[in-house]
């Protein structure tokens, strides 16, 4: 699918927004559409099927939690991408966990948004497949014989390690939460802190710079992302 046929619903009540959005977008290729609340959303999803929407979690009618949790309950599954301040980490956790694929901060890159759009629709087309064998810049993951290796230097992990490991590069490029982690990992018994300290232990066999990492990518109060280099 090229970006010419993919088709972007811009659902924000900001007239400045959806307009940066539709030039941005559009000299990039995507067919974009807007909607100012949520109601006129709706519509559109229903009448002109998107491929994928760019969400703002603020809107007059309707929060945009409700919006994602009412489309996520009828069924539809298009990517969706929240738009959200920078300080509003508990509102972009939730939104993660009701069902949003990703979050771009305003202000925004277009660059990045388009960047994590592209991830959003790439996960869509391979419908959660996982790939056998995940290239990221020296960093590979075999799924099938559990072999990592950084450089073609294999890398032992502790199981724990490799479960985490595993579930970033499954949903590579996206952020997952904290508690997605916790309960994949370890059923949700285990508090945050004891997924940092596993993370950390993780960056220092595969990160060249722990503490400057390129692969394991923090998101601050949010959780975690695995960077696709190439």
């Amino acid at each position: 699918m090229s970006t010419t046929d993919v088709r972007v619903l811009v659902v924000d009540d900001e007239p400045p927004i959806r307009k940066l959005l539709n030039v941005g977008l559009s000299s990039q290729g995507y067919v974009v559409s807007e909607a100012m609340n949520a109601r006129v959303a709706m519509q559109m999803v229903a009448n002109e099927k998107p491929d994928l929407i760019i969400l703002d979690l603020g809107l007059p009618d309707m929060s945009g939690h409700e919006l994602l949790a009412k489309w996520r309950e009828m069924g539809i599954d298009l990517p969706i991408v929240i738009l959200s301040s920078r300080t509003d980490e508990t509102g972009i956790v939730q939104a993660l966990e009701l069902g949003a694929d990703d979050y771009v901060t305003k202000p925004f890159g277009m660059n990045e948004l388009v960047a994590r759009l592209r991830v959003a629709l790439r996960h869509r087309l391979q419908a959660q497949g996982e790939r056998p064998i995940f290239h990221s810049g020296a960093l590979s993951v075999n799924l099938v014989t559990r072999t990592v290796k950084v450089a073609e230097q294999e890398v032992k992990l502790t199981p724990k390690e490799y479960d985490i490991l595993r579930l970033l590069v499954q949903y590579s490029g996206r952020v997952l939460t904290h508690r997605f982690l916790l309960e994949h990992v370890w059923e949700g018994i285990a508090d945050v802190q004891y997924l940092r300290v596993y993370v950390r232990q993780l960056r220092q066999k595969i990160e060249e710079s722990p503490d400057q990492p390129r692969y394991i990518l923090t998101e601050t109060g949010v959780g975690y992302r695995l960077a696709e280099i190439t």
